[in-house]
């Protein structure tokens, strides 16, 4: 399962790839239109600037806007920036490997097979989908008849 923290980063980088040619969006606005606690949202929002995916203005006129083009930014790096390992079991993480306490054999464990498998598919889903992707499919919900 998501946790809030992704999917809140996930919907201000939709609402701010939507707005792409538009100043950079304040915080507040983007807590409003997306229902996201303002405090837990500029948390957020700050992590996905130190990780290169958006740019800050101060003052005036300022706030956030994306810093790479919606086609560019997939789901599996947001959810690596905000909620860390994809994989379920650490022993089946790429990233964050580490083996399970309890197991004696990683070579012959099934549930680190079957969980592999999983993170294979998951990995496969999240590394092919992008904010371009979840703003078209949005569009495409809204007028189903339009192609």
């Amino acid at each position: 399962m998501l946790s809030k923290k992704t999917k809140y980063a996930i919907k201000a980088l939709v609402i701010l790839g939507k707005n792409l040619n538009e100043p950079p969006m304040q915080i507040a606005r983007i807590a409003e239109e997306e229902h996201i606690p303002k405090k837990f949202l500029e948390q957020i929002l700050l992590d996905l600037r130190n990780a290169g995916y958006l740019y800050s203005k101060k003052g005036a006129g300022g706030g956030y806007s994306l810093n790479k083009n919606p086609e560019d930014i997939f789901l599996v790096d947001i959810l690596r920036i905000t909620d860390g390992p994809i994989a379920m079991v650490p022993c089946a993480s790429l990233k964050f490997y580490h083996k399970c306490d309890e197991c004696h054999d990683e070579v012959t464990c099934g549930i680190r097979k079957a969980f592999i498998d999983v993170r294979d598919a998951s990995l496969k889903v999240l590394g092919e989908t992008s904010i371009a992707n979840i703003i078209e499919r949005e569009k495409t919900a809204l007028n189903p008849g339009i192609v």
